[in-house]
Parts: C-alpha cells; structure tokens; sequence
C-alpha cells in the first residue's frame, strides 16, 4: 500500500479529549474537559423548543443566517466598542476550533511560520502543522505566565506570518494586560504579521483583570483575525457555534474555506441562540460572579491540602504542581488518577513546548471530588502494598453539615486516617452516608503523605 498523508505525523490525537474517553471507560469524574457545570440558559433552551416546530431545519446562509449575524454584530460591538458589518466582517463557523482552522488556512501559506505562546491550546500546533504552517514557541513564564519582550521580538524577526493569542488563556488562565497586548501590536505592526485572536472566555474573568480586544488597539483592526464561540459562555459546547470578525478582505477568504470545510453550522440552532446574545448585561455579571466563587472554593480548598498552583486571571482552568508524587509522567500519573481515584484530569505537559513541566491542568467544575481524590492519590501511591486484599482505601463522603459543606473521611485497614472539610460548588440532594470505622485514629496529613 502506498504510503498515507505525513500531515498527522506531527502530533497525536487530542490529549483533552483522549483524557475524557480514559475518564469515561472508568467512569471517573472528567475535569479534563471544559464543560460548563450549568444548564444552558431556559430562554435558549425554550426558544429551541419553539424553533423545532418551524421552519429551520435545512441549510442556513453558507456563512450564517443572517438572524444570527446580526445578533452577533450587535453583542460584540457593545462589547468590543466599534461597529461590525454583519455582511461582510462575520463568518458563522462549527465553534471555535473550525474558525480557528479557516482563519490559519486563510492568512498562511506552506511553509510560513506562526507564533504561539506556550503553554497554549493543544489546537493550535495541530492547526499549524495541517496549515503546512512552522510554529514558533514562544515561552509564557510562570507563575504570572508573563512573557519577555525581546524574547517574543526574536521570534518576530523570523518573519511569521501570523501570531495566535488565545485571551484570556486556555490552559493557564492569564489575561494579557493592555500594555502587553500592546507590545504586541506595535511588533506586528513592525514585522507586518497577522494576529490571530481565540477569545472563546472573553466574559470568563476574575477582578480587577479585564479583558481588552486586541482589535480595538491603534491600527490593529486591520490585522486582527477575532475568533470566538458561544460554547463557554452560554454552556451550549454541544452546539458548535463559534464565529469569525475580521475585515472583509480576510473574511472572503474565511467563506471559501468554511463553505467547503463544514458548509454550515446548525440552521435551528443559530436561530435558538439568538436569543442568548441578545442578553444584557446582567448576565455576564452573573457569570463573572458565578466563576469567581468557584476559584475561590477551588484554589482554597487546593491550599488547604498543600498543593502548588497558579492563580488564574480568567478561563476556568488551574495548573496544579504534581512533580511531587514520583510518577516517570504527568500522563501516566493523570491516567492512573482517572483508573484508581476516579477523577480525570489533563497532563500539563501536553500545552508546553521546550520546557518541561509536571502539571495537571482541571477545571474547576466540579470542586468537591477532584479534593476528595487528590488527598486519596496522595495516600494511594505513598502507602506501600495498597493493592492487597487487607488493604483498602476508601475516600468517602460521609456527612452533610449544610448545603456547601461536606466532611470526608479517608479510611485505611479501618482506621480514619484524616478528616477533611470541603466546599462543594454544585449541590446534590443526597449525598452518601457510610459506616464509621471502629478505630478513630487520626494522623496528621503531612505524616501521611511522606
């Protein structure tokens, strides 16, 4: 047989998306993937009701309907402050990830060079590599993700043809300061390079951090490819609705390669969603204040259980420090964690390129169980001969004290080995109850986990 395309040969299959199928065949809790832990909105999912019934149910506008485009047009430009032809600046796309890959397939040829920023989107390399584009990595130093500006202006000086800048950051959270955004600009400015924008957790924000549209920059409106979806911010993943704003030289050339990529988005869903975006802004506060109370509950609760991580300035995501635990991977430790514990979590390594990291990079959806099993992960592979028919460990919850407070026990050959108390983000009605164990022995965690 003759040999098959090299395109693929560059990278694996999504690790996000192989970390939920892992999660799935264990049936462990999956903070591997960015799902929203609430329902859609009722006026969306009430409008889909409706709209099942009437006559949207073949294909839309190649580009969107324009029910959608001018629903678009209007909430961005409240947000990002100048106006957008709904005609001629907007391309519906299949979420995100396909605006993203129309745009790289629209701005680069074979053989150019794109920026990125690492850590980044796992996406983005892939999209490179398809585009026949070469990545230049571009390091985001932790713990504040800050990049240096001669280091970023040595890769300019290889003459990329584009730069992709996901902001605020999936994986690490940080929201580029309008003064680093600004730097930016004036290099592409200077170097003559397209910047490609993800911008999917534009309302997903934590005070005083604030989200700056590098469209609205001097003389960066031009340049900018803005991509972006309604998946994150109206829970509707599921839906693949996502958009591209760029001029319309840019955007004709978006069309050609949306229309024979994916034709069309959803025809009844882009008309369910309207409704969504033609919200106020009571509901971006809300979700702004709904996200910071799950850091919050989060990051304390990481804190309390001594474990190293970053603090996100936006998304929903958090980089946790597993160096400690002894594992030859941050994958193997992450697939174990999904096997034994019950919990799915994404290898860090796989969002950096040229540095080595030992990170696991959850959500924060689901707070209480992702404490739960990262204490029993810590007692798990620190106590020697676990496996044994006398050995068991079991990670519980065993009492409701009030609706956001749960006391778990981890229990060892009978012993309750430690108490912890945990903040849940999303209440249940019942929670398990289970038999106290006779002896009361309580240790102190630090001797634990030594």
């Amino acid at each position: 047989m003759t040999d098959l395309s090299l395109r693929t040969a560059g990278f694996t299959d999504s690790v996000i998306r192989r970390m939920t199928r892992i999660s799935n065949q264990y049936g462990a809790v999956n903070l591997s993937q960015g799902f929203p832990d609430f329902e859609p909105p009722k006026e969306i999912l009430e409008r889909l009701a409706q709209v099942t019934k009437e006559d949207f149910h073949q294909y839309a506008t190649t580009w969107g309907s324009q029910n959608f485009r001018d629903a678009v047009a209007a909430k961005q430009k409240h947000f990002m402050g100048y106006d957008i032809d709904p005609n001629s600046e907007i391309v519906v796309t299949c979420g995100s990830t396909e605006a993203m890959m129309a745009a790289m397939l629209s701005v680069t040829n074979p053989g150019d060079k794109v920026i990125v920023f690492s850590p980044f989107y796992e996406n983005y390399g892939a999209d490179a590599i398809l585009s026949g584009a070469e990545p230049i990595y571009v390091p985001l130093v932790p713990p504040e993700y800050s990049f240096d500006a001669d280091v970023l202006e040595a890769a300019f000086r290889q003459h990329p043809k584009a730069l992709i800048l996901c902001n605020p950051s999936n994986p690490c959270g940080k929201v580029f300061t309008r003064e680093e955004l600004q730097i930016i600009a004036d290099l592409a400015e200077k170097y003559d390079t397209y910047v490609i924008t993800d911008e999917v957790y534009e309302h997903i924000l934590y005070a005083p951090n604030r989200h700056v549209y590098f469209s609205t920059l001097p003389g960066m409106r031009k340049r900018t490819i803005c991509c972006s979806s309604l998946s994150k911010t109206y829970s509707i993943t599921g839906w693949r609705l996502g958009y591209v704003i760029a001029p319309p030289e840019i955007t004709d050339r978006v069309k050609k390669v949306h229309d024979f990529l994916t034709v069309g988005a959803a025809a009844p869903l882009q008309e369910a969603a309207v409704v969504g975006l033609k919200f106020g802004d009571d509901y971006y506060k809300w979700l702004q204040d709904k996200y910071t109370h799950m850091r919050k509950l989060f990051l304390d609760g990481l804190d309390r259980i001594g474990i190293q991580h970053n603090v996100p300035q936006g998304a929903y995501y958090v980089m946790v420090d597993v160096s400690e635990f002894g594992y030859e991977s941050d994958l193997r430790l992450c697939e174990a964690l999904a096997e034994h514990v019950g919990v799915g979590a994404v290898p860090g390594s796989s969002f950096f390129r040229d540095t080595f990291v030992f990170h696991l990079r959850p959500d924060i959806q689901n707070t209480s169980v992702f404490f739960i099993d990262t204490v029993g992960f810590h007692l798990i592979h620190t106590i020697p001969d676990i496996a044994q028919p006398d050995r068991k460990l079991l990670c519980l919850p065993i009492l409701k004290i009030f609706p956001d407070i749960l006391l778990i026990q981890l229990i060892f050959r009978g012993k309750i080995i430690v108490v912890i108390e945990l903040f849940r983000i999303v209440t249940e009605d019942a929670v398990a109850s289970m038999t106290i164990c006779c002896q009361n022995t309580i240790l102190p965690f630090s001797d634990i986990i030594r």
